[in-house]
């Protein structure tokens, strides 16, 4: 499955650029937002050339404040990335921001809706690398673009196996 991904100008005035990307799930919106709510989950979201490590000690209470630190390559330089969960609302949304990382500004909105029998994921990333537009036109968006078609792919990998753990899941939210 491709995503419906697409970048313009961020509305934002700390940011450069927005990236949505939407992305629909067979399964509800609780057993959605349940998977990304568990912060050892991104490991498993992230292609393996980034070589994403999470920081903090598992596991994670996931709400208002929480703050997580990874540590990721990108293009073979050590990256140290803190961030803050803001707006948590389960079973809806919630935003992480960098705190500390590669970013001036990143501010990422999580929703989970109801939608044709499962769950359209909707992210709202609007980001201001350093550099600025060149920056990001040349380098950024390309590899947003990679890490979130991975992103992607392997969700619906997850989800569209309707056996296992995710199956359960579901199961007890109908």
């Amino acid at each position: 499955m491709m995503p419906q991904l697409s970048f313009s100008t961020s509305p934002h005035r700390r940011a450069v650029s927005r990236l949505a990307v939407r992305t629909w799930l067979p399964a509800s919106p609780a057993t959605v937002f349940h998977f990304f709510s568990d912060p050892s989950n991104l490991e498993e979201l992230t292609p393996a050339w980034l070589k994403f490590r999470i920081e903090t000690p598992l596991p994670i209470e996931m709400q208002n404040g929480t703050t997580i630190s990874y540590r990721l390559r990108v293009h073979g330089f050590p990256i140290f990335w803190k961030s803050e969960i803001r707006d948590w609302s389960p079973p809806f949304e919630f935003v992480d921001t960098q705190l500390t990382g590669p970013y001036r500004y990143w501010h990422h909105r999580h929703c989970f809706c109801e939608s044709n029998g499962g769950t359209l994921v909707s992210d709202e990333i609007d980001y201001s690398p350093l550099g600025g537009r060149i920056v990001d036109r040349f380098f950024v968006r390309r590899d947003l673009r990679r890490i979130f078609t991975f992103r992607t792919a392997r969700l619906s990998e997850l989800f569209s196996s309707r056996e296992g753990p995710l199956a359960e899941e579901d199961s007890l939210h109908r």
